[in-house]
């Protein structure tokens, strides 16, 4: 499907507004949380682990009270804590978050030892429990890989919209590929990288730039 360029204009007007400071300003602290320690990668990467099936504004209220929580806290206060927190699933992300825990050294080194953030996402997929493809590219790119979408209803409701792609039944891989592909064209054309273009459309379709 062909995209009828309404949201080139879209994203180009809000480029040309006071929005593109701001952007520029959480590209930069991505790439900086990108050289911090392996227990701050790691808290990333839990914050990313809250936000699926919840939300991005609840993960960052949970990450900031939580602090080093997500690192020294045994299972069960960890899972209190989430529920005193308000996560819908306190049960499941403590497991995942404990279970993480494992990768959780020398985590920095493992993201560096990547070509590319592809080949990034791939193994925090399938190594990391409970981090799909969607919350993989959230935390590569919240630690400054910038050829990555993120893709969830947000970004599948405004592409839908603007003419860009049919809403799929089920996110699979190979239809997450799919919307990358189509997001990957819009962002050229706008001389931008996907990063860039997630924040401008999240901000397009919710008034929020959020991490």
């Amino acid at each position: 499907m062909v995209c009828d360029g309404r949201i080139l204009e879209r994203v180009a007007e809000l480029k040309k507004s006071g929005l593109k400071q701001k952007v520029e300003s959480g590209l930069k602290e991505f790439r900086k949380a990108g050289n911090g320690t392996d227990g701050d990668i790691f808290k990333e990467l839990c914050f990313c682990l809250l936000t699926a099936n919840y939300s991005a504004e609840g993960g960052i209220r949970i990450q900031e009270a939580m602090g080093d929580g997500f690192l020294t806290l045994d299972q069960e206060k960890l899972r209190n804590k989430l529920k005193e927190l308000g996560h819908r699933f306190p049960n499941a992300r403590a497991n995942y978050i404990f279970e993480a825990r494992k990768h959780k050294n020398g985590i920095r080194e493992r993201i560096s030892s990547f070509g590319n953030g592809k080949e990034a996402r791939e193994w925090f997929a399938e190594n990391v429990k409970g981090l799909g493809y969607k919350e993989a590219s959230h935390f590569l790119r919240n630690v400054g890989f910038e050829n990555l979408a993120i893709i969830d209803f947000h970004i599948i409701d405004i592409l839908e919209r603007y003419g860009a792609i049919k809403r799929p039944k089920t996110l699979t891989k190979g239809k997450y590929l799919e919307i990358e592909e189509v997001l990957g064209g819009i962002a050229k054309n706008l001389g931008m990288n996907l990063a860039e273009l997630d924040l401008y459309l999240w901000y397009a379709e919710t008034g929020k730039l959020l991490k």
